[in-house]
């Protein structure tokens, strides 16, 4: 008896200890109602535009036929994907993708942080906006507006680079009709319309570093190179390491819009990709259920690719999503 009554007093306090913690998370969730409710339209929109469709991704397993609807139309288990990877296309996209993309991440990864180590080391106030202001503009561009741009610019009759090359004499070739040189014409004008942009979240990770170690680097006697090789890029690397983690989990989703309005007949052994693909299988040739496990298969690989990298990047640098 008397055990038993020990063994009560003793759980008592444990139990207060619980209820207090219960109410106190209670309390904590009432005071926080108004953000919740904030956060309202942007769950539904979420669950509506995001969630809810996902459920059509099981035409890829289907013959899907609009007449029957999805759960009508028959069971194909994995002939779609089947289909694609014995199709002749299957090889060159997934080359031209992953050339884009890796080309992309190569160029286009070190650039901004290159760039707002360049902006954090000027001293003077007026240049320095200049600067930033116009690095950033070109990111406002619409795709559609730069695609416009580069077809006039690249233009081999009347584009304004094979006018000034005319006056030296040189004839400038068709560039957009060359398959080889589509991947750079691509990477290179996506750095310069995103370049400034990217580098804002560089330039804000450097603005918050303290002081106190370029001040005593200076009493060491550092020059600025020293200080950005052993300051900067150090403390830089946590960033820059998310950054790529996200980066390579899009490694097959090159950008649709812009492949296809720089796209052409001619260029199309070099500028096919998984998403022009999806797009002329599923909206122009309407097989839906192709189109459909393509787009999976695309979405799997980036999965694994992201998940890869995050344990890569946790083992050497001990930082990740996750």
């Amino acid at each position: 008896m008397e055990n038993k009554i020990g063994t009560q007093l003793a759980a008592e306090p444990s139990t207060i200890l619980r209820v207090k913690n219960k109410n106190k998370k209670l309390k904590q969730v009432k005071k926080s109602i108004p953000l919740y409710v904030l956060l309202l339209p942007s769950i539904i929109l979420l669950i509506c535009f995001t969630y809810i469709p996902m459920y059509g991704v099981i035409i890829s397993f289907k013959d899907y036929s609009p007449v029957l609807g999805i759960w009508g139309s028959p069971w194909v288990g994995f002939k779609h994907f089947i289909q694609f990877f014995n199709s002749y296309q299957f090889e060159l996209t997934i080359k031209n993708t992953l050339t884009i993309s890796l080309y992309s991440i190569l160029v286009g990864f070190p650039l901004p942080i290159a760039l707002a180590i360049l902006c954090n080391q000027m001293r003077v106030g007026m240049f320095k906006k200049v600067f930033q202001v116009t690095t950033y503009l070109p990111h406002f561009i619409s795709t559609m507006v730069m695609c416009g741009m580069i077809l006039i610019f690249l233009s081999p009759s009347s584009g304004l680079i094979a006018n000034l090359l005319e006056l030296i004499g040189i004839e400038m070739p068709n560039l957009l009709a060359k398959p080889v040189f589509f991947g750079s014409i691509y990477v290179w004008s996506d750095v310069w319309q995103h370049v400034g942009w990217d580098s804002i979240i560089y330039l804000a990770a450097l603005s918050a570093i303290n002081p106190t170690y370029y001040e005593a680097a200076t009493v060491d006697g550092a020059s600025k190179m020293q200080k950005i090789f052993h300051i900067d890029i150090p403390l830089l690397l946590p960033t820059a390491m998310i950054l790529l983690i996200l980066r390579a989990g899009g490694i097959l989703s090159v950008g649709f819009e812009k492949v296809l309005l720089l796209q052409n007949p001619l260029n199309l052994p070099g500028s096919e990709v998984i998403s022009t693909y999806v797009y002329k299988m599923g909206l122009q040739n309407f097989q839906y259920s192709l189109s459909t496990a393509i787009g999976l298969f695309n979405t799997v690989v980036n999965v694994i690719v992201l998940l890869f990298v995050n344990w890569l990047s946790k083992k050497l640098t001990k930082t990740s999503l996750l």
